[in-house]
């Protein structure tokens, strides 16, 4: 009897339908925004990691039309073969600018970024320390480069420094990677005490700054820039698909890195070039950053007056200082729930479960594009549901026989 090798996958299936865990696509017509039509419905998005509303904005569609005219709608292939265009070193140049760093290399996805970045500085002979909370990519950098990966807990300082304690002297080298803005929290890494710890046990820190990216700092620079970091060594690692509006990821940092990484990150080597389309928009959403530091003033104005709001309610969020605000829930089952409630009411905020993160929670984005009746109508739904839920819990206490 013939055994089917792809079994499996279905009974693999119904166990992540069981445990709540099963995802599926919704699909957005049109452009992105505050407001999208989301599988026939208009709804308020809290969904999105637009933070200035850029993705949709004609300046950069044009500027993406404007490029693919002039290259084409493809790179034709790796940067170091056919791929490399003048346009790919314009957006280089503008992204070290930003970053205050002597140069920067731009990869095709932010994910390509991390994996290719740390499989080259460390291998086999070397030792990452990783925040628990890192995002998959740089996880899954630190696998693929072969060298021993220990995580710390989250934010904790003093795990970290214990464990490079234990095992800093056994290895070559050493590298610190950390999330700037956890993207599942909203909450920052300890940036400036990193730096510290890194210098200390003479390890290289790199920081993915993929949701600080255009949002944190005096100029949007990100946390480094934020926390008064700026020219400190450090590899800084970014997207340019969340603020920015566009699709790609970057390095920045010391011309040498910067060098090293075009010879040896095999993401970034074996890859065709970013498209025209992206880069040129990419280009764009930089100047608007410069040019227009009131969107990024709108975003934060946004991001005070709900979490005011949510906590005049006394609705619980995790702590946060970025425009990711979360509430916690006490299971997948009802954060499904509390997501399909807020959709019927024209509201649409994710429910995010194991495995992505350890507890489930609805993760609400705020972007700059947001009115704030927008704001409103979020508040007055969570108000109402947030009522249920206590009447509910009250009513099942009142029972009688009931612990």
């Amino acid at each position: 009897m013939t055994i089917d090798p792809y079994s499996w996958l279905a009974r693999s299936r119904d166990t992540i339908h069981r445990a709540g865990w099963y995802r599926a696509v919704q699909t957005i017509e049109g452009r992105g925004g505050a407001v999208v039509i989301l599988e026939g419905q208009r709804v308020i998005n809290f969904a999105s990691n637009d933070y200035l509303g850029l993705a949709g904005d004609s300046r950069l569609i044009e500027a993406a039309v404007s490029a693919t005219r002039e290259y084409g709608a493809g790179s034709t292939g790796s940067r170091l073969l056919s791929g490399h265009r003048e346009i790919h070193r314009e957006l280089e140049r503008a992204i070290a600018r930003l970053k205050q760093t002597e140069d920067a290399i731009v990869f095709s996805s932010g994910y390509l970024a991390n994996i290719g970045t740390i499989s080259a500085l460390v291998g086999s002979r070397d030792l990452i320390l990783g925040d628990d909370y890192n995002h998959s990519s740089l996880k899954n950098g630190a696998v693929l480069s072969g060298a021993t990966a220990i995580a710390y807990n989250h934010c904790n300082l003093a795990d970290l420094r214990h464990k490079l304690q234990q095992n800093r002297p056994n290895y070559r080298r050493c590298l610190i990677a950390t999330d700037s803005v956890f993207s599942m929290d909203g909450d920052l890494c300890p940036l400036p005490e990193l730096l510290e710890i890194a210098e200390e046990f003479e390890s290289m820190l790199l920081v993915d700054e993929a949701h600080a990216t255009g949002v944190l700092g005096k100029n949007g620079a990100g946390c480094a820039e934020h926390f008064n970091c700026t020219g400190r060594p450090l590899i800084q690692m970014g997207t340019l698909s969340k603020a920015l509006g566009s699709l790609g990821g970057y390095v920045a940092g010391s011309a040498s890195l910067i060098d090293f990484l075009r010879n040896r990150s095999p993401s970034w080597i074996y890859t065709t070039g970013l498209s025209p389309a992206d880069t040129g928009a990419a280009l764009a959403a930089l100047q608007i950053l410069r040019s227009e530091p009131e969107r990024r003033a709108r975003l934060w104005n946004n991001v005070q007056f709900l979490k005011q709001q949510l906590s005049d309610l006394s609705i619980e969020l995790f702590p946060s200082e970025s425009p990711i605000l979360c509430l916690g829930l006490s299971n997948p089952t009802e954060a499904l729930k509390a997501a399909q409630t807020l959709k019927k009411a024209g509201i649409f905020a994710p429910a995010i479960r194991p495995p992505t993160v350890p507890t489930s929670r609805l993760r609400l984005c705020v972007m700059a594009t947001h009115e704030i009746d927008h704001l409103e109508q979020l508040v007055e739904v969570l108000t109402q549901q947030y009522r249920r839920e206590k009447s509910n819990s009250r009513a099942t206490e009142g029972k009688p026989g009931e612990a």
